[in-house]
């Protein structure tokens, strides 16, 4: 069991007052919870849910804001062998009731609103809708953050009220190292979620190494991962692992950037943060701030800086180093490569090896991957594009699909002997991976494979460039064109001439092919809430067609 790693060996071994969450609100709250009083936390909750009939094996949906409260009801369920399934607060009744469906939910964990940008989001209003007539949910446990509501549904719980019913004494309960931990529903190739599977013991083995050796975390550091605990970064590395680490992670609510835009910087400052774990995206959206932020803050606590979740492209790694990392004086910034299915990194550049900007790095220990063209054969040719895959399972891999066995047969089947993980990459002659992107954000140009990553990088290398995407748009001479979508740099203009000058630097970048045939500017980019750049949604933009589920969508 996760937890007895997590909690239990932590009373008895000086970690017991030790802080092991640090939490922080938007409007500047802080909340604290050592080992001690997390561990009682967790057995009140488990005995809770015990009370509500919930038993090991069980499905429970945790439909939670970025909180205490929710990594309490993830360990709890974990503590008595029920498995969690975490969906992203903000996603809407369907997706929702999708989940509770597949995964065969009997009880929902909810709060009545979460907080963004200083308004309420109401979590609770989309939770009554997704479980209306849904005989499968016995009960909705509900985190009342603005006080006891007035008209309770007849499935409501109130969750204060079943931590204070319940004893601080709940033994973790016996589990085999292959029974289920969590199911978490990412996007298929399908279209339809697809419900990843992830066990006690290899999870946790797997993540814990990449803790302590990857990102080096170190007995007394303190640990920030930007992510939500609605994806499995935020499971892994803002929950599970530096909890079995005995660390000590910051994590807070809301947007990064509000109330102003040296947030960032001021919490590496006021508690001393030593590794983060973020996304590229949100170092470009530093970066758009300009270097003034960083500059009014004493940073040199940083040891360490990761990113994952899309390619970090050379412009805002360059940028992170100088302006983040004190250009190497402190810090140090590396790439990382993984999925939902990986539970952790397979890729990567570990603090001894060089950075390659640009370059995600090799192989991490226990990860075997290759580059295979579409009949499975290895690509050995250095730099030459092919589909990534896994050619074999590591503790960490996720082990099944829920309820449909026959799909994660497929994911081994499409190539067979392989595991096809749907992204494009290279390899240099030193072992070096580049992750183009998916392999439906490959462009076909005139016959022509161009990674839409790496136009984007070429405009983001611009100067005057923040942010950028782009998409294949359907053209009867050419098959596609490149469309560019573009955010500039504060101070930057919007005219004929820096479209000019944009399209000349991706010709001297990467030559005429690559070059987008149209270039609009846009004053932000739509972006999932894990920061990723949702390219559908500008192609369905830029067709008229239905965008499809914008549930994922920020703002």
């Amino acid at each position: 069991n996760i937890t007895y790693n997590a909690l239990d060996r932590h009373l008895t071994n000086g970690n017991k007052n030790k802080a092991a969450f640090i939490w922080l609100g938007e409007d500047g709250s802080e909340r604290v919870f050592t080992y001690g009083r997390l561990a009682q936390m967790v057995n009140r909750f488990a005995n809770g849910l015990k009370s509500l009939g919930v038993n090991k094996g069980d499905r429970v949906i945790i439909y939670m804001p970025l909180s205490p409260e929710g990594a309490i009801a993830m360990l709890a369920c974990a503590r008595i062998g029920a498995v969690h399934s975490v969906v992203y607060a903000g996603f809407s009744v369907g997706s929702l009731r999708g989940r509770i469906l597949d995964g065969q939910a009997k009880v929902v964990i909810t709060a009545d609103v979460g907080y963004r940008r200083g308004n309420e989001v109401d979590l609770k209003g989309i939770c009554d809708d997704s479980v209306a007539d849904l005989d499968l949910v016995e009960h909705v446990v509900v985190w009342s953050r603005k006080g006891a509501p007035e008209n309770p549904g007849p499935k409501d719980v109130d969750f204060d009220q079943l931590m204070a019913e319940s004893s601080i004494d709940c033994p973790a309960e016996e589990m085999d190292s292959e029974d289920p931990l969590f199911i978490l529903y990412t996007s298929g190739t399908t279209g339809t979620p697809k419900g990843v599977v992830h066990v006690h013991g290899g999870y946790m083995v797997g993540t814990y190494y990449h803790f302590k050796t990857f990102w080096d975390v170190k007995d007394d550091d303190v640990f920030w991962c930007t992510s939500d605990i609605g994806w499995v970064v935020g499971h892994s590395y803002i929950v599970y692992a530096p909890l079995v680490a005995g660390a000590t992670t910051v994590f807070r609510e809301g947007a990064i950037d509000y109330p102003h835009p040296g947030v960032f910087y001021e919490i590496i400052e006021k508690y001393g943060v030593n590794v983060i774990f973020t996304a590229p995206t949100l170092l470009r959206m530093l970066m758009r701030y300009g270097e003034e932020y960083p500059q009014k803050y004493n940073l040199k606590s940083l040891r360490f800086l990761t990113c994952a979740g899309e390619p970090l492209n050379p412009e805002a790694l360059k940028w992170t180093y100088e302006h983040i990392c004190g250009s190497g004086e402190w810090g140090h910034i590396v790439d990382n490569w993984w999925q939902t299915e990986t539970g952790g990194p397979c890729l990567g550049t570990s603090a001894t090896m060089p950075v390659k900007p640009g370059r995600v790095g090799r192989a991490l220990p226990g990860a075997s991957l290759d580059i295979v063209d579409r009949e499975g054969q290895p690509i050995t040719e250095p730099d030459k594009g092919g589909f990534l895959v896994i050619t074999r399972p590591f503790p960490h891999f996720y082990r099944t699909v829920f309820g449909d066995p026959e799909r994660y047969a497929k994911d081994w089947n499409t190539i067979p002997g392989v595991y096809l993980t749907g992204d494009v990459a290279l390899r240099d002659a030193d072992g070096y991976y580049m992750v183009v992107g998916r392999a439906d954000d490959v462009l076909n140009v005139a016959g022509h494979r161009i990674g839409s990553a790496e136009v984007e990088s070429a405009l983001v290398s611009h100067p005057a460039v923040a942010e950028a995407a782009v998409i294949g748009k359907p053209d009867e001479l050419r098959g596609e064109i490149i469309k560019a979508f573009v955010t500039l740099r504060m101070g930057q203009e919007p005219s004929d001439e820096m479209v000019a000058a944009l399209k000349l630097h991706v010709r001297n970048e990467l030559g005429p092919i690559a070059v987008p045939a149209e270039l609009e500017f846009m004053p932000t980019l739509p972006k999932t809430r894990s920061g990723k750049i949702m390219r559908r949604l500008l192609k369905a933009y830029e067709l008229g067609i239905d965008p499809g589920d914008i549930t994922t969508l920020e703002e």
